[in-house]
């Protein structure tokens, strides 16, 4: 009786196991779905602005696209220009999160003396404090826009870095030290490898962060270049087509930080111990 009932255990297991994959959505479809998507939301902006009914400043998909081929010169300065600062903004604010939550998570004083700071930066309206920072550092440089980018990106990583390092479990600990593991050892292959897919995840939602700040940050003040000036000047002016030309240039620097940070979370919790 125990060896059947076993046994009959042992074949529903298998069962479920084989299953399981098959519940999973095929990895096609993860590219497919999005492009879908997206045909289908430029099939109804173009209806919609064919109709008759679209404001004035919204023009259809094709008159955006043919902005951006023909101006596409001058859009690519501006995106390198947006995309240095957001890039600047997301290495510096990174590492200092890093190296922050490094502090914080190895002592209790320095948690709680960040944690006041860290909180107050996260409420900051990054539209009240840009024209100050711009403002301060001229209207020449670009130190405003990256400080900008920096503060926008400090704390999704800070926060993700802190809670990583303080995931590893106390019977993994005593396992180590039972072995007679040194501090350094004990980072090295436990702390950190349990760190690491935190890490990832904050700079993924980081480098979104950064685009949108660099991008906001143009809008007040500072030099007269970057994606978010452009579509200021060109949308109070009336040209609506460029002005969205310049949209569709902020959102593939977008896409392509989202898609590279994207890709590193994924290799590194691949990596990553279960």
């Amino acid at each position: 009786m125990s060896a059947g009932t076993t046994e009959a255990q042992n074949v529903t297991l298998r069962r479920v196991k084989t299953r399981t994959p098959d519940r999973e959505p095929p990895g096609w479809l993860r590219i497919v779905a999005p492009i879908v998507v997206g045909v289908l939301i430029v099939v109804l902006w173009t209806l919609y602005v064919a109709s008759g009914a679209a404001p004035r400043m919204l023009p259809g998909p094709v008159a955006i696209g043919e902005e951006f081929v023909l101006r596409f010169g001058i859009i690519w300065e501006d995106m390198l220009i947006t995309a240095t600062n957001a890039l600047i903004g997301l290495l510096v604010g990174s590492v200092l999160a890093i190296l922050l939550a490094g502090l914080a998570a190895a002592a209790r004083p320095i948690d709680g003396m960040l944690a006041p700071l860290v909180a107050a930066l996260a409420v900051i309206p990054i539209v009240a404090i840009t024209p100050i920072l711009n403002t301060m550092f001229g209207a020449s440089s670009q130190f405003g826009r990256q400080a900008v980018a920096t503060i926008a990106a400090f704390i999704p990583v800070f926060v993700n870095v802190l809670r990583g390092l303080r995931q590893t479990r106390a019977v993994h600990r005593d396992v180590l030290r039972a072995s007679a593991a040194t501090s350094g050892q004990t980072f090295r292959f436990l702390t950190l490898p349990t760190a690491v897919p935190y890490l990832m995840t904050g700079l993924r939602i980081a480098a979104s962060l950064a685009v949108i700040a660099a991008l906001v940050a143009e809008y007040f003040g500072g030099p007269a270049d970057g994606i978010g000036t452009a579509i200021a000047t060109y949308a109070k002016s009336g040209r609506a087509a460029l002005a969205w030309a310049y949209v569709l240039g902020g959102i593939l620097i977008g896409l392509v930080f989202f898609l590279v940070t994207s890709l590193l979370e994924r290799l590194a919790t691949r990596r990553s111990p279960v």
